[in-house]
């Protein structure tokens, strides 16, 4: 028996108890006893960790919460997000539910394509060494795919090579791997290590490095929303400002966009929220956040300068957002293999596949962005964030 389609829109949610929470999440997604229960350890006891890491001592837990009221590509998601900063979440699904008003997130991802690195030192002659790679193209690819055969066998593989110049005689080739569900580190450094000999032989080179590279600009999400001015406009029970239709809140948000646009030491804070959205996520799913960021920031400066992976502008009666950043993303294999706490998040997310995984993680970034914007435009960061933070340290002013 399949497991129910959740709806993510609960109102009142925060107000049930510990027990209330876990009895609904169960009732949504269709969890047993026994799966709640992994969420008592976290979702790998001390000894399974001493198998995945070295030195293993203990498991640190980080609180695991829900983002509600996401709507992404026509589809209700639970967004399991594991952090230790208070109002992330809350800010996250509060932005969804304005979203939701405009008709949700749409997103798109590319193909699972990862770069395997090669870099070539001491090219005699690096015209003619690229011609003679690019001239090897067929028979290079070859070479990856047989250092493949499982993955190949299911429909990846080679997809691409690509030669780039670098100063001081070297030269750098690309190989670009489809990696399906996988998130596909191991595959493309066993390819960069499978296909460097011949490399070396064609370019009459010194072997450099053979690695993968973070930086997945051929493995994009890209998300967008409209969030209309209504759903901006005063929030129920808010005398402290005068009523507003959306429109003037929704034109400062603008405006801080254009401010991370412009200035580098804004658009780093402006990542930094989109990433506070994706990161939980990423971590929550087993996934290597430290190469989502790292792909992020790099991403961002792409063209040399530093910039935001969002913008926001007004079109017509709506605030319309755009995000695009690289999101490489496992479902199969890694950390999955061992954690049963992030099979049981994929598992609330409704198993997706690793495209659109990133389809989801990409809409809680913009989510996060669009709620750290609204606070900065309207009442400032620290109003709602630091009432949460006094009641999650039970610390006063």
């Amino acid at each position: 028996m399949s497991d129910p389609q959740p709806n993510s829109r609960l109102p009142s949610f925060y107000r049930l108890s510990l027990d209330e929470r876990q009895a609904e999440l169960a009732r949504q997604v269709g969890l047993s006893a026994d799966e709640l229960a992994l969420f008592a350890s976290g979702g790998m006891t001390a000894t399974e960790a001493s198998g995945v890491v070295e030195n293993a001592v203990a498991v640190y837990a980080l609180p695991l919460g829900l983002g509600l009221n996401f709507l992404i590509n026509g589809v209700d998601r639970l967004i399991p997000m594991a952090v230790e900063e208070p109002s992330v979440i809350a800010a996250a699904s509060n932005a969804a539910r304005m979203v939701r008003a405009g008709g949700g997130f749409t997103a798109e991802a590319d193909a699972s394509l990862m770069a395997s690195q090669i870099e070539l030192r001491e090219v005699a002659d690096v015209e003619r060494a690229t011609t003679a790679v690019l001239a090897a193209r067929s028979e290079v690819m070859a070479l990856a795919d047989r250092a493949l055969p499982r993955l190949c066998q299911r429909g990846g593989g080679c997809r691409d090579l690509q030669v780039r110049a670098l100063p001081d005689h070297r030269l750098v080739v690309h190989l670009y791997i489809d990696c399906l569900e996988a998130m596909g580190a191991n595959m493309v450094n066993t390819v960069a290590e499978a296909v460097a000999e011949r490399l070396v032989e064609l370019a009459s080179a010194r072997v450099g490095l053979r690695i993968l590279s973070n930086l997945c600009d051929r493995r994009l999400v890209r998300v967008a929303c409209a969030v209309p001015f209504a759903a901006l406009g005063k929030q129920k029970g808010d005398s402290s400002k005068p009523a507003d239709d959306g429109g003037t809140l929704a034109r400062e948000i603008e405006a801080a966009s254009r401010f991370a646009e412009d200035d580098i030491y804004r658009a780093a804070t402006h990542n930094k929220g989109i990433m506070n959205g994706v990161d939980p996520v990423v971590i929550a799913t087993g996934n290597d956040w430290r190469g989502v960021e790292a792909g992020a920031h790099a991403f961002a400066a792409r063209d040399g300068r530093y910039r935001p992976l969002a913008t926001w502008r007004v079109e017509a009666d709506a605030l319309v957002g755009r995000l695009a950043m690289p999101m490489a993303l496992g479902t199969v294999g890694g950390t999955l293999q061992v954690h049963a706490g992030a099979r049981l998040a994929l598992r609330i997310l409704g198993n997706p596949g690793a495209r659109e995984l990133a389809q989801i993680i990409g809409s809680v970034g913009l989510a996060q962005n669009l709620a750290a914007l609204k606070a900065l435009a309207g009442e400032g960061i620290q109003r709602g964030h630091m009432a949460l933070h006094r009641r999650a340290t039970g610390t006063a002013d």
